[in-house]
């Protein structure tokens, strides 16, 4: 069956998609047809929906049907909500597609566990959970998800996170009975929020407390990069970068593709970014480098151009030696 996005057209078609989709995995986009990232995120949802064909994923348009945004304190757009068993279990405010490639990835991973046939094998709880412990460099079980957290002490150790900028995700203990008995006599910890590191447990709150006192926690956990860090890796994480709308497959305007055959016919091989992907690296790199359009070529971390630039280096026999480097 191909994959697809189901449109929710009113608060009695979404409560019975709701219905339907059971145990499993279930991601909801509120958007509207006014905000140009939301049909950039469409995009993403589509492709998603491709890779991760057991997930339902539905489009809403928040102003249309208001019921439901009240009722899911929808305030902006995009914004996405995560329900299995008609409960909803994560949120996600802004267009952020790796983030969002993420949660779809180990939500739906989480769901698979708990949705397959009696018939089928079930997978051993120890496997199970240190493939959760390991989803991310830091991880933290808790009550609740980072946006909503359900109790006192999760609500803090994810205060403390943030304010630290540590980078982390998230595992609702309340969605998994399972998982929520077997992770304290695995770890041999009784109570949550419990924080693990590099698959190695740390502590709970009062650990974290502790650490974040002593200084040791922003060299414990991983921390968020700024955007100006990140921007410099992705510039050096080729020889050859460019930014494109797309891929070195498809690419998804007419300057990229006109890019794409100049730069094949060259024979130096060179990597791409989507910035149609993420919205960030999009608006920030136009600042970065002071370079108002895409697409945009880096040779070494440093800007050549757009598709003006590099068809002038062509003409000039000089293109082939600026992407090895010579000049």
């Amino acid at each position: 069956m191909a994959a697809v996005v189901v449109e929710a057209g009113s608060p009695s078609q979404f409560e019975e998609l709701l219905q339907k989709a059971g145990n499993s995995l279930l991601v909801v986009h509120f958007w509207a047809q006014w905000a140009p990232q939301c049909s950039q995120m469409n995009e993403v949802m589509e492709e998603l929906a491709k890779d991760q064909p057991q997930v339902t994923f539905v489009r809403l348009e928040a102003e249309a049907i208001p019921e439901v945004s009240e009722k899911y304190e929808i305030t902006s757009v995009p914004t996405f909500l995560f329900f299995k068993n008609s409960q909803k279990i994560d949120r996600l405010d802004g267009a952020h597609a790796p983030e969002l490639t993420k949660r779809v990835q180990r939500h739906a991973a989480s769901a698979s566990f708990t949705s397959a046939p009696e018939s089928a094998p079930k997978e051993d709880i120890t496997v199970r959970l240190k493939k959760l412990i390991n989803a991310a460099p830091c991880m933290l079980f808790m009550k609740g998800s980072a946006q909503e957290p359900r109790c006192g002490f999760s609500k803090q150790i994810v205060a403390i996170l943030n304010n630290r900028k540590i980078q982390f995700s998230t595992f609702d203990i309340l969605s998994d009975e399972e998982v929520r008995q077997s992770l304290k006599t695995f770890s041999n910890w009784p109570t949550y929020p419990q924080l693990y590191v590099n698959g190695e447990l740390i502590g709970g709150l009062d650990i974290v407390k502790e650490l974040e006192a002593s200084g040791e926690l922003d060299t414990t956990c991983p921390k968020v990069q700024s955007l100006e860090e990140r921007l410099k890796s992705l510039l050096n994480k080729a020889p050859v970068m460019l930014f494109m709308k797309g891929s070195k497959q498809i690419a998804k305007c007419g300057f990229s593709r006109q890019i794409l055959e100049v730069m094949n016919n060259t024979g130096v091989d060179f990597a791409t970014f989507d910035i149609l992907e993420d919205e960030e690296v999009r608006q920030g790199l136009k600042t970065f480098s002071n370079w108002p359009t895409y697409p945009q070529l880096y040779v070494n971390g440093e800007l050549i151009g757009g598709l003006d630039i590099v068809k002038e280096l062509k003409e000039s026999g000089e293109l082939t030696s600026v992407l090895q480097g010579k000049q």
